[in-house]
């Protein structure tokens, strides 16, 4: 989950871990910040493919000498030779001050044009929340992440309410 307000930026990552029907991890980090600090990411997905994907994510980053919006052109641009990228079965949800993407392991590249984006299981549980958090309260970035995580956990049973958030 990742919601900008007042020149803040805030992700929120629940810590569960599923393989089908099982959880078989409670206290998983989804969430981290790279680029010395400047920049969010979180992901979801199959883990292998999440990690390969944040890897690439983080080379284009460095390349781009931190440019968010360049270091994810430049990744997209990878899908149309490399095999291996074009099936990775993960997402990617990154933003620094300025600006956030939605990354997929097949290819797409979305700048989010909105206040908030989610990802994963309870993703449009977490959105819809967060949406309805803007527009009706004052909550600062970081409360209306984790509130919406919290709502989120209440419904989906693939979120749990182990939930870490970070800020820029």
């Amino acid at each position: 989950m990742g919601v900008r307000r007042e020149g803040r930026v805030a992700f929120a990552a629940d810590g569960q871990v599923t393989i089908e029907d099982t959880v078989v991890k409670s206290t998983a980090h989804k969430v981290q910040k790279v680029f010395d600090g400047q920049v969010l990411v979180g992901f979801a997905g199959a883990s292998a493919d999440a990690m390969a994907l944040l890897e690439r994510f983080e080379k284009k980053l460095e390349e781009s000498r931190g440019r968010l919006g360049r270091a994810v052109g430049e990744l997209a641009r990878d899908w149309r030779t490399d095999r291996v990228l074009r099936h990775l079965e993960a997402l990617l949800l990154v933003a620094d001050k300025e600006e956030m993407y939605l990354i997929s392991g097949r290819g797409d590249v979305l700048l989010i044009e909105e206040d908030a984006a989610a990802i994963g299981s309870g993703g449009p549980f977490a959105l819809a929340a967060a949406k309805a958090l803007l527009k009706h309260s004052r909550l600062s970035a970081e409360n209306i992440a984790r509130q919406a995580l919290e709502i989120a956990s209440s419904i989906c049973v693939y979120t749990n309410d182990n939930i870490e958030v970070l800020t820029l």
